[in-house]
């Protein structure tokens, strides 16, 4: 018989606890000191169902209260599913950043002064039939140390006019200067080193290039004679060279 209980008993005159009992106690203990200490409403997994009991969403665990879900959290199964949350976590970030000598490279900044003045001629080898354009750019007032660049795109990378295949865009660029591009037709150019070639005069402050184009069905370097048996002489190509100048505006 429980005598503790009993009115007018004294506090200690029961019997010896059980170990359930004791377990029991200090499991209720814990509970309430780790209610104390932690905001369970804060943790990402603790969610209470329709039930009005409470489940841990990583886990997939029920529990008939806070203290039962806070002992859970504490356990091997928990602490193992957080481990391989964080390692997954890890590997679906993006790569780490560039290290830091690239990111301190100093990005020049210019403020764009306008377009460069340019002249093109138009030119015929006597011998080869082979069209050329000489570009002549003018920069008077290019950065100090800057060469100018230049380089062919598509009819497919601009953006200002409709894309034609049979066009391509030669362009230029040196700083501070607007870039500027060539509209000239997209045929094979003739790249031998007395064909193709750029200068840049650092005291005129000018910039020249050279291209020509092969000739359709025929070696641009062998010259070609209509009195030789069995040739026949190479024309120009029934329509006329041209260069339309735009500008790409960055």
């Amino acid at each position: 018989m429980d005598y503790q209980h009993r009115p007018g008993a004294k506090t200690g005159g029961g019997g010896v606890a059980s170990a359930s009992e004791t377990n029991r106690d200090r499991r209720e203990r814990l509970r309430q000191l780790a209610l104390e200490t932690i905001d369970i409403f804060k943790d990402p997994y603790f969610i209470k169902n329709h039930l009005g009991t409470f489940e841990c969403k990583l886990c997939l665990t029920l529990h008939n209260n806070e203290g039962s879900y806070l002992a859970h959290t504490q356990g091997k199964k928990h602490q193992a599913n957080l481990a391989r949350r964080a390692a997954k976590e890890l590997a679906d970030a993006p790569s780490a950043p560039m290290s830091s000598a690239k990111q301190n490279v100093d990005i020049k900044k210019f403020v764009k002064i306008g377009r460069p003045g340019y002249k093109v001629t138009k030119q015929r080898d006597p011998d080869t039939k082979q069209q050329s354009l000489l570009f002549q750019i003018d920069y008077p007032e290019i950065a100090e140390g800057t060469i100018p660049r230049h380089r062919f795109m598509s009819a497919y990378e601009q953006h200002i006019e409709a894309p034609d295949k049979k066009w391509q865009y030669l362009l230029f660029a040196a700083e501070p200067y607007e870039t500027i591009a060539f509209k000239v037709p997209s045929r094979e150019v003739d790249k031998n080193e007395n064909k193709f070639w750029t200068h840049w005069n650092p005291i005129s402050k000018q910039f020249f290039l050279q291209l020509a184009f092969r000739v359709e069905g025929s070696l641009s370097s062998v010259s070609l004679s209509a009195n030789q048996p069995g040739l026949v002489p190479i024309r120009p190509p029934p329509h006329m060279l041209t260069t339309q100048p735009i500008y790409l505006l960055q």
